[in-house]
């Protein structure tokens, strides 16, 4: 049988994380302003006991920021609600929850998403989705997995995908790589696909990542035929994300340093860092700004890390969370 990790992580409340100071403070504001899904029971048991499936719940601070999250019944209700989140394996039912997650993955392209969420289901051995525990719902707060890029080609998801980075990719040093990438090399790179609420708490994301290249590693050794276990031998990874971005970062007198880019997502300026090439292209699906970010815009970020790379991700990170 498959290997799975012991996954768990500490309590805390769910602040953004970046690097710098000012893309901390922007991030923060940015995820303040955006509608992240609403716990329906006001307290959850907490524990951090092994479940009979193998996961592992987590206790944590999940901010409400419903419009209606202020309530009649409890005026000194702060936003804020207990859940134990539980990591599961993706199965079939959660077709729809992780098609809402990936629902702008590609900008607003018309593409074959339920293709594509079908193959992540699909992937049990290596893959992971973030649950509340007894959510009548059964929401998805997290989706995370590594696709390999050769074994799914002849997809049309796979092909519409593709489709899409190039067309996006106009730095013509990176077209070739990118080209590559998803051509000749393409059964050596895996797909990174990582999607989450926005307030999900960052201290879930070292035992997500943990999990996820834990499960790679293993996979290569347990899968039952010689091409599964190859189809895990990753080189690289490929990396879809976004950001927002100055409106004049590459013009002489545009802001420089750290005020450049607003890393979203932490563990993205990690993977930016570590990346071997990338490239950034416009969206045209824009999120509701503040006024602090209304010289940002939306944009895309594709990032290219070499497998040999992700130990030294996984030590950042943790210290990013841990800071």
């Amino acid at each position: 049988m498959p290997r799975k990790p012991a996954r768990h992580c500490r309590p805390a409340r769910c602040l953004p994380l970046s690097f710098s100071p000012f893309a901390r403070s922007m991030a923060r504001i940015a995820s303040n302003n955006k509608v992240a899904h609403k716990v329906q029971n006001p307290r959850f048991p907490g524990n951090n006991l092994p479940t009979s499936s193998g996961k592992r719940m987590v206790n944590h601070e999940l901010i409400d920021k419903s419009e209606d999250s202020g309530s009649s019944d409890d005026e000194e209700f702060d936003g804020t609600v207990q859940a134990d989140f539980e990591f599961f394996d993706p199965k079939p039912s959660d077709f729809h929850g992780v098609k809402i997650l990936l629902q702008t993955y590609l900008d607003d392209k018309q593409w074959d998403l339920s293709g594509f969420v079908d193959v992540i289901l699909g992937q049990t051995t290596v893959g992971t989705v973030i649950k509340i525990e007894n959510d009548d719902n059964d929401g998805i707060y997290s989706i995370v997995t590594a696709l390999n890029l050769g074994r799914y080609k002849d997809l049309a998801c796979m092909a519409d995908l593709k489709e899409f980075l190039l067309k996006a990719c106009r730095q013509k040093d990176v077209f070739s790589k990118l080209s590559l990438f998803l051509g000749d090399q393409a059964k050596d790179v895996g797909l990174l696909v990582s999607q989450r609420v926005v307030n999900l708490p960052p201290q879930l994301l070292p035992p997500l990542y943990d999990a996820l290249f834990d499960e790679v590693s293993w996979a290569t050794e347990d899968e039952p035929t010689k091409e599964l276990r190859s189809s895990f031998c990753f080189k690289f990874y490929l990396v879809i994300s976004k950001i927002y971005k100055h409106k004049n970062a590459d013009k002489q007198n545009g802001p420089s340093g750290d005020q450049t880019i607003v890393y979203i997502k932490a563990e993205d300026e990690i993977f930016y860092e570590l990346s071997s090439w990338s490239f950034s292209f416009p969206l045209h699906t824009q999120l509701v700004r503040t006024d602090e970010l209304k010289d940002y815009r939306l944009t895309g970020l594709v990032m290219a890390i070499d497998a040999s790379n992700i130990p030294v991700f996984r030590q950042k990170l943790h210290s990013l969370i841990d800071q």
